[in-house]
């Protein structure tokens, strides 16, 4: 038994000693590829904590860092930012961007009684203070939509408070000078500005009338009290119009008596005139030969007086007639040229 103990012993020596060193290479390969492994996973896991340790901040956007879920800080420039890998610290993004929403149609009462309703718009955005984004965040737990809710609720508030300062005239009027729309909504944006900056760090960036609407009686009452001052509006200019129409007419009538008055005073003037210098020319006739004068001017009644119609029985010695009888006294001591030019001159007197 000792002999084949000994004799196992030595052969199992001399395989050994006769046996390549290939073993040893196997396990130096494998320790480098463990070692490789090792190296890439912390590799891996280094990139995986850099890249969770970075915060990208975009364009109209804040982000806020939450350590073990509380805001920490609040990052509003544009870029890179660091933070420490999750779950340490994480992050929300709070849209900083302008939004806009509508009240709707609301039933509001103005200054003078009347009911109307107003549809106002508002553009808003949430504030770029890091305090401000906070209570934004707060307050509307980063939703927009629920933000819009509660601004709409401030609106509808508004607006019944913000009409009751103003009448329906000061709002819609044909006047664009009493037209007061623009006074009313910046009281309306004063208003709603405040409340929506203090309560939810909302930054109120416009507010205007979108629609304007009146109810049935509203609209009635209002059509009326316009076609009534309407009418006001046309009396008054048609009696203006009446009285200077009666101006006209007074200054007109006026104006043509003083007209007619002076017609009348330089046609009796002319017509003085014109007597005056045909008594003169009968005088000078009458002076150069008072029997051609008598003749004529007897002649010229005749032509006057008889037509081609008219029958007259006179005494043929009765004037003017008897130079028909008689003739003249001395027809030798006027020329033919003398008495023609006596005979124009009488009618030209006469005409």
């Amino acid at each position: 038994m000792a002999q084949q103990t000994n004799s196992s012993s030595r052969m199992a020596t001399e395989d050994s000693a006769a046996a390549p060193p290939g073993g040893v290479v196997r396990s130096s390969g494998r320790l480098a590829r463990g070692i490789t492994r090792y190296v890439l996973a912390a590799v891996i896991v280094a990139g995986a904590v850099a890249v969770s340790s970075l915060v990208t901040v975009s364009t109209g956007q804040a982000v806020v860092v939450t350590r073990l879920g509380n805001p920490e800080r609040v990052l509003t420039h544009e870029g890179l930012g660091l933070k420490l890998p999750a779950p340490i610290e994480g992050t929300i993004d709070v849209d900083l961007r302008l939004h806009s929403t509508s009240s709707g149609l609301q039933d509001v009462g103005t200054r003078d009684g009347l009911r109307i309703l107003l549809q106002a718009f508002l553009v808003w955005r949430v504030s770029d203070d890091p305090a401000r984004i906070l209570r934004f965040l707060r307050a509307a737990d980063n939703n927009p939509d629920e933000a819009a809710r509660q601004l709409r609720s401030f609106v509808g508030s508004a607006l019944q408070v913000t009409a009751s300062n103003y009448a329906l005239a000061d709002l819609v009027n044909t006047d664009p000078k009493k037209v007061r729309l623009t006074a009313f909504e910046r009281q309306l944006h004063d208003s709603i500005a405040a409340q929506a900056l203090g309560i939810y760090g909302i930054d109120i960036q416009e507010v205007g009338v979108e629609r304007f609407s009146l109810p049935a009686e509203t609209l009635a009452a209002t059509v009326a009290r316009m076609r009534a001052e309407r009418e006001i509006v046309a009396a008054e200019r048609s009696a203006e119009g009446l009285r200077v129409a009666a101006k006209i007419r007074s200054d007109a009538a006026r104006d043509a008596r003083v007209t007619a008055a002076q017609a009348r005073a330089d046609a009796a003037e002319i017509e003085a005139a014109s007597r005056q210098k045909a008594a003169r020319i009968y005088a000078d006739s009458y002076a150069r030969d008072p029997q051609l004068y008598v003749l004529l001017r007897s002649l010229d009644t005749m032509d006057a007086v008889v037509g081609p119609r008219t029958h007259l029985v006179l005494r043929a010695d009765a004037a003017p007639f008897n130079v028909l009888v008689q003739g003249p006294a001395a027809p030798a001591t006027l020329d033919t040229s003398q008495m023609g030019s006596l005979a124009a001159r009488l009618r030209e007197a006469g005409q």
